[in-house]
């Protein structure tokens, strides 16, 4: 790969992360105004996990970003060790696996009748 399409390639993840941080900025805000109670606070935490608007909310989107990052890495590892791809397959299951469901946890404990269950 040529030194140019690496640094496009390199600038449009920089460029997207960016956007990606204003539009987190924003929702740190909301969730900092003093007129959110607890059933808009669960309705934001359930949105985080799952958005029902696309096939996945904020948290399955970065797990699934980390998976492809991991698949990468177990392409171009230099000794095939998983010593790259290992901490990005966990990071993306701490994602699923923990943080997703504590998500859950706190806005069911806000608002148990927003539950979707």
């Amino acid at each position: 790969m040529t030194g140019g399409r690496t640094r496009t390639r390199l600038d449009r993840v920089r460029a997207s992360t960016g956007i990606a941080q204003l539009a987190l900025q924003q929702i740190e805000d909301d969730l900092g105004a003093d007129d959110v109670d607890a059933r808009e606070l669960a309705a934001i935490l359930r949105e985080l996990q799952e958005d029902i608007d696309v096939p996945s909310g904020l948290f399955p989107a970065l797990a699934q970003l980390l998976t492809t990052a991991a698949r990468r890495a177990e392409q171009i590892e230099p000794d095939h060790d998983g010593d790259a791809s290992c901490p990005l397959h966990e990071a993306a299951a701490l994602l699923t696996d923990n943080a997703g469901p504590r998500l859950n946890w706190a806005a069911r404990s806000l608002d148990p009748q927003g539950d979707p269950a």
